[in-house]
């Protein structure tokens, strides 16, 4: 044993590199190969067994059993009567995200060979932050970025060739998630904006101050419709403009940003010398899955010269369904586009990523380092917002080879058409209403019987405020006591009526991505809903309101 460490004791030292090598007996041994083969080879099975669907158990009561904030000298547990916890204890207390009756979010079930991938990435813990800490699975991601920008972009061959694996051009960046890859694409955009010129060294360098001085502008802003991700005003305030300058613009009956605002939006903020960062076209809203009218948000960039960005975090990977990539016309003109990879790529929390059409574009955001990232270094870490980085690049290289493009087309195509069968049988009941008609495969509706339906047609401003009032009440509670059942979810959001925006309206959200849900699930999901108005106390009261 290393001399230095003979006051640690040769047993505890003994033990702690066994840590490191492999289970600590074969006691051990069996619990985890117990264990991690229930999750490695039967996944729906443990998770079925083991997990409820959305079961609310009081966190006050759970709370209770999380209080100790100590940590002990000694080790509490051996490793397998930690993982044994984990699996007995916390698990049952988690969501079931994967079950086919979880339809609420954008998390779903995913393949079971995700868990072997991401297991993979685990062990071999490279750091694609640095060439030294990944050497091929730098190169890996490389590639990976370079397919889905000719997926997204489709430019020469040559184009490829050129830039897929350059030391001085860049086509994307992998990143943690949504909001970190849409991050680095405004933050670029802004550093074009506010570019070095003359004596000014651009505004990486010497902050926004400097910058309004030399541009001659009052403030800066982005632009979005009311549908974008509330990331986005996270974003304004880490760019340093402010959150408020992140301007929400109107959108149309269809959920899209209309067009006629965008366009006196932006010669409102000209005429006051405001500059504009970038525009932001929706291709999959978070709430209704809308796509924003890509090829004419194009024009108005190109026009203006502003930057347009496309947040396809949710609809990107519709691109790779040959039935329905049409939807998604226009995004080969977006300066940058953002896709999760944790979304409709069916991966492993968490990962993102963001591509640029123009290869220099992130040269505008590149830091080095004399220890790690050093100029005319192939490190990826010179341009990404983060510095280390797991390599999720292997698992989304991996997954694109096991399912191919016709597998993400089917998994795509599952989730728009169900959606739209969804939509049929909504229509067909008289107890719900169809608020969103569905674009790709999320779409809202709520309890509303019909003949409330056919007095809100009629009403005036105060009697439909006063109707929705109720009918509010009503979703609002049974979103929750559905939940509270266990037996499934759905989400809910609220969106302004469509004439008078002083008017809210609660309503139910779907997001129909896990290929197990199908229209029988969902016939089962609205059964219960209905059962539930019928035979829930608190219900039955606020449904007597509606005065039928």
């Amino acid at each position: 044993m290393n001399s230095n460490y003979t006051h640690l004791g040769k047993k505890e030292w003994g033990k702690l590199i066994q840590l490191f090598k492999s289970p600590e007996d074969e006691d051990s041994r069996a619990t985890l190969v117990q264990h991690m083969g229930q999750i490695l080879f039967g996944l729906q099975d443990f998770l079925k067994k083991n997990v409820g669907v959305t079961e609310e158990i009081s966190l006050l009561k759970i709370s209770k059993s999380f209080q100790d904030t100590v940590v002990n000298e000694k080790p509490e547990n051996r490793m397998a009567e930690v993982i044994t916890d984990i699996i007995e204890e916390i698990a049952p207390q988690a969501v079931n995200v994967s079950s086919p009756y979880f339809v609420g979010h954008m998390t779903s079930a995913i393949p079971f060979f995700m868990i072997h991938l991401k297991s993979i990435v685990a062990a071999l813990n490279q750091n694609v932050v640095k060439l030294e800490t990944s050497k091929v699975v730098s190169l890996i991601e490389r590639q990976v970025i370079a397919k889905i920008h000719r997926i997204l972009y489709d430019q020469s061959e040559s184009f490829y060739k050129e830039h897929v694996q350059s030391i001085t051009t860049t086509l994307g960046v992998f990143t943690e998630g949504g909001t970190a890859a849409n991050m680095t694409a405004l933050w670029v955009a802004r550093n074009t904006m506010l570019k070095p010129r003359n004596n000014f060294e651009g505004v990486e360098e010497q902050g926004l101050l400097e910058a309004y001085k030399e541009y001659n502008i009052e403030r800066s802003v982005i632009l979005v419709s009311k549908r974008g991700h509330y990331s986005l005003r996270k974003i304004g305030g880490i760019l340093g403009i402010g959150s408020k300058n992140v301007i929400s613009v109107d959108v149309d009956s269809k959920h899209r940003i209309d067009l006629n605002h965008l366009n006196s939006t932006i010669a409102e903020l000209q005429k006051k010398n405001i500059g504009i960062i970038a525009v932001v076209g929706i291709a999959g809203a978070t709430e209704t899955g809308s796509i924003d009218p890509l090829k004419e948000l194009s024009s108005i960039c190109k026009k203006n010269d502003i930057h347009f960005h496309v947040d396809a975090a949710w609809g990107g990977p519709t691109i790779l369904s040959s039935k329905y990539r049409n939807l998604l016309d226009g995004i080969e003109l977006a300066d940058s586009v953002t896709i999760d990879c944790h979304k409709q790529f069916y991966m492993p929390m968490s990962c993102g990523m963001v591509h640029f059409k123009n290869p220099d574009h992130m040269k505008v955001v590149e830091y080095h380092a004399k220890y790690i990232i050093r100029p005319g270094s192939v490190d990826l870490g010179i341009k990404s917002f983060a510095g280390s980085r797991e390599a999720n690049s292997l698992i989304l290289d991996s997954s694109l080879k096991i399912l191919g493009k016709d597998g993400y087309s089917m998994l795509i195509d599952h989730g728009i058409e169900l959606a739209k069968d969804f939509a049929k049988e909504i229509n067909k009941r008289d107890d719900f209403q169809l608020i969103t008609a569905p674009v790709l495969n999320i779409l809202t509706y709520r309890y509303c019987p019909v003949k409330i339906q056919q007095k809100l047609k009629k009403a005036d401003h105060d009697s439909l405020k006063n109707i929705n009032e109720v009918l509010n009440e009503i979703n609002i509670s049974l979103q929750r006591l559905q939940r509270e059942a266990g037996n499934s979810f759905v989400s809910r959001t609220e969106f302004c009526d469509l004439r008078f925006k002083d008017v809210k309206n609660v309503v139910l959200r779907t997001v129909l991505m896990n290929p197990l849900t199908n229209i029988e699930i969902l016939n089962n999901i609205l059964d219960e809903q209905k059962n539930l108005v019928k035979e829930s106390d608190e219900l039955i009261e606020l449904y007597n309101k509606l005065d039928l």
